[in-house]
């Protein structure tokens, strides 16, 4: 299985590195509209390569994607966590009824054990 995520993890690298070298070419990136620039004077103005605009736009992408989604499991981490301290709270309770009823005093839970 390894070999097989390596593997793939090679050719994704490779794809990325050939778009990369493929989108070289500098595009300006503004803020706001050029017809609208003039209002505001101290808005930047960027010159970076295409593929650098297309991976951060990926990336953030991906970002928001992954806050998304840890989001809406929220609700399903609190029923864990929940359930999680009810089998700890339930397990205690089991082993103090263990511990005041002796094997000796009770047939049925000898029979169980």
């Amino acid at each position: 299985m390894r070999p097989l995520k390596l593997g793939l993890l090679a050719a994704v690298a490779v794809i990325m590195i050939g778009f990369a070298l493929a989108n070289r070419e500098p595009v300006v990136v503004r803020v706001v509209p050029a017809e609208i620039a003039g209002f505001f004077p101290s808005l930047p103005v960027f010159t970076i390569p295409a593929f650098v605009l297309i991976f951060a736009g990926i990336l953030i992408g991906l970002m928001i994607g992954f806050v998304w989604e840890w989001m809406r499991e929220h609700r399903h981490r609190a029923e864990a966590v929940q359930n999680k301290r009810e089998a700890s709270k339930l397990a205690m309770e089991n082993e103090d009824l263990k511990k005041r009823h002796s094997k000796e005093n009770d047939e049925i839970l000898a029979l169980l054990e």
